[in-house]
């Protein structure tokens, strides 16, 4: 038998077949096409999930669950996703109209922790939680092998903690999101702030004081190389990463928190120094608190990862 995985993007859908080794055995991506609406966009996974079949010579009848990863949020096979425009779609129903087999949907965060929790950072854990920090703050939680996402399908957005009272706007409505202090868009806006008001900086250097220029890892890698200015901007970015893990961990206690996303790249550079900052932010002093590890989430981990919703 075989799991069938789709990583639903705004702009592309990654769809593929694991086996039961949880190996991913073939893949396929297609366009998604929003504008044409959600009926012609399933109709195109279903027919990206029986084209793979067809390819590989897997009867359609040996895939036994179809998992999706949406950019959103789903509760019983009705999913919402404003990228795409989704509202209260149904999602599983609509895809059982072509391929008729089990199908889960999550947010494609949840998504990325399962593939965690079943194959990399978060594997063996209790309870189990996965921050990626990209041009957002993605989070995904894992209790008792079963992604969480509470009583409407919206739980685990942990990126919406409040950390700042009437901080920066958050793309939420609300000011002062974790969210807005801890991902490559932070990291790039205190970078162009810097390549204006510090012309000394190497990261003006570098860019000639082009906005444009500056880019998360360029800021990342300036710290590194040991300038004082951009390892201000990374030392503030930690600080307020730390608080987050603080609230994270006093709320949930969990057994791992895994980094992944686009900043995570920075490896154990950026890791080191957010274990340090994060020490001792549990409400119960010289207690256990969570491990903080990297994730290892790869290029088709949103396809295992959705595959594996079948296994929950």
């Amino acid at each position: 038998m075989y799991l069938a995985g789709i990583d639903l993007g705004g702009t592309g859908i990654k769809a593929g077949l694991v086996d039961q080794n949880l190996s991913l055995v073939c893949k396929t991506s297609i366009p998604t096409g929003v504008e044409r609406g959600y009926v012609q966009v399933i109709n195109d996974m279903a027919g990206a999930i029986i084209s793979l079949a067809e390819k590989n010579s897997i009867p359609v009848s040996q895939i036994a669950s179809i998992g999706i990863g949406i950019p959103g949020f789903a509760r019983k096979g009705i999913a919402t996703a404003v990228n795409l425009y989704w509202i209260d779609v149904p999602l599983e129903s609509e895809m059982k109209t072509h391929i008729d087999v089990p199908v889960f949907a999550d947010n494609d965060a949840t998504v990325a922790a399962v593939y965690e929790y079943h194959l990399g950072a978060l594997k063996g854990c209790d309870v189990g939680v996965l921050l990626t920090l990209g041009t957002g703050l993605g989070s995904g939680i894992i209790i008792n092998g079963k992604p969480f996402s509470g009583a409407h399908g919206m739980g685990g957005e942990l990126g919406h903690i409040e950390i700042v009272p009437d901080g920066v706007p958050c793309t939420c409505g609300n000011k002062g999101c974790l969210e807005t202090y801890t991902t490559a868009t932070a990291l790039i806006r205190q970078g162009r702030r810097c390549v204006v008001e510090r012309p000394e900086s190497r990261l003006h250097h570098l860019t000639g004081g082009e906005l444009d220029k500056v880019t998360a890892k360029l800021v990342l890698d300036c710290a590194k190389e040991g300038d004082h200015i951009a390892l201000a901007i990374v030392d503030e970015f930690v600080k307020h990463l730390a608080m987050g893990i603080g609230t994270i961990e006093n709320i949930l206690d969990p057994d791992v928190i895994a980094l992944g996303g686009g900043v995570s790249a920075a490896g154990e550079f950026l890791l080191e120094r957010v274990i340090k900052a994060s020490a001792n932010k549990g409400i119960f002093a010289n207690q256990k608190y969570a491990d903080i590890k990297l994730a290892i989430s790869g290029n088709d981990a949103g396809i295992i990862g959705a595959a594996m919703l079948g296994l929950s």
